[in-house]
C-alpha cells in the first residue's frame, strides 16, 4: 500500500477548504497535487488473539453478524479486531460502519452493521480523487498526508454531527491509527455530495471523487448523521 488538503476543523465545526466538491464539472477548484511520493510503509498491524477458542468465537460472531455474506470476511474480521484494540475510543457498541475500498465506487460499499441484531444496511460512498487519478472508479492508493486528496484507511471514531461552511451538515471523524490520524487536520468527514447522488451514478456510471472525504448521497446523510453520533467505529480497508 502506498501512502502519499490542508483543512481546518475550528471550534468543533468543519471548515472544509480541503474537501470541496470534486465532480468533473468543477476542475478549477483543485489545487495542484504534489508529485512527491511518501515512503511506502506497511499496512497497520492489527493483532488478533492466537488462541483457537478466541479465533473460533470471532468467526462465529462474524457469521452471526453477516449471515448473508454481504461483507467481505477479512473486512469484518479486521473491524471487529479494531473495535477491541480501540475500545477506549469506541464507546458505543450497538453498531459499526465499514467501507470496502476494494469495490467499485458505483457499488454499495458502505455498511452499517447492527451489532445486536445482525442487520446490515448498504449504502454508497466516494473515495478521494488522489486515490483514483484516472477516475477508473477504483481506489488504488491511500494516504494520511495533507493535500494528497487521497482516502485514508484504518479505524476511525465518529465524533458527532457538525456543520461546515462549505459542505453543510456532516459527521466528524477522528483517525485512530498512523494511516489516518491526520483526519481532523485534513477535514476528512462524512458529508452529502451531488457527485454521490443516484442521478450522478446513473449519468456517469460511477460516483464522482471527493478530496478524501467519505461523501455520500444527500438522501443517506440524515440517517447517518443521526445514527453515527459519537464513539462508533468506522473502519475502511482495501
Amino acid at each position: 500500500m502506498r501512502l502519499a488538503r490542508r483543512g481546518f476543523i475550528l471550534g468543533g465545526a468543519a471548515l472544509l477548504s480541503g474537501c470541496a466538491s470534486a465532480a468533473a464539472t468543477r476542475p478549477t477548484a483543485l489545487a495542484p497535487v504534489t508529485t512527491a511520493q511518501a515512503t511506502p510503509v506497511p499496512a497497520p498491524q492489527i493483532v488478533v488473539a492466537a488462541e483457537p477458542e478466541a479465533i473460533t468465537a470471532r468467526l462465529n460472531s462474524t457469521r452471526l453478524l453477516d449471515p448473508r455474506g454481504q461483507v467481505r470476511p477479512e473486512l469484518m474480521e479486521r473491524a471487529l479486531a479494531a473495535m477491541d484494540i480501540h475500545g477506549h475510543k469506541i464507546t458505543q457498541r450497538d453498531r459499526m460502519y465499514l467501507v470496502d475500498f476494494t469495490k467499485f465506487s458505483g457499488d454499495e460499499r458502505l455498511y452499517e452493521v447492527d451489532l445486536a441484531g445482525g442487520e446490515i444496511t448498504l449504502m454508497r460512498t466516494c473515495h478521494g480523487r488522489g486515490s483514483d487519478p484516472d477516475h477508473s472508479g477504483y481506489a488504488k492508493t491511500f494516504s494520511n498526508t495533507p493535500d494528497s486528496y487521497k482516502s485514508s484507511v484504518g479505524a476511525f471514531a465518529t465524533a458527532g454531527a457538525s456543520w461546515g461552511s462549505q459542505q453543510g451538515p456532516n459527521v466528524l471523524l477522528d483517525g485512530l491509527e498512523y494511516t489516518n490520524n491526520n483526519a481532523r487536520e485534513r477535514a476528512i468527514i462524512i458529508h452529502g455530495a451531488d457527485y454521490a447522488d443516484p442521478a450522478f451514478l446513473a449519468r456517469e456510471g460511477k460516483l464522482g471523487r471527493s478530496y478524501g472525504c467519505f461523501s455520500v448521497a444527500h438522501t443517506d446523510l440524515p440517517r447517518l448523521r443521526e445514527r453515527m453520533g459519537e464513539g462508533r467505529l468506522l473502519f475502511a480497508w482495501a
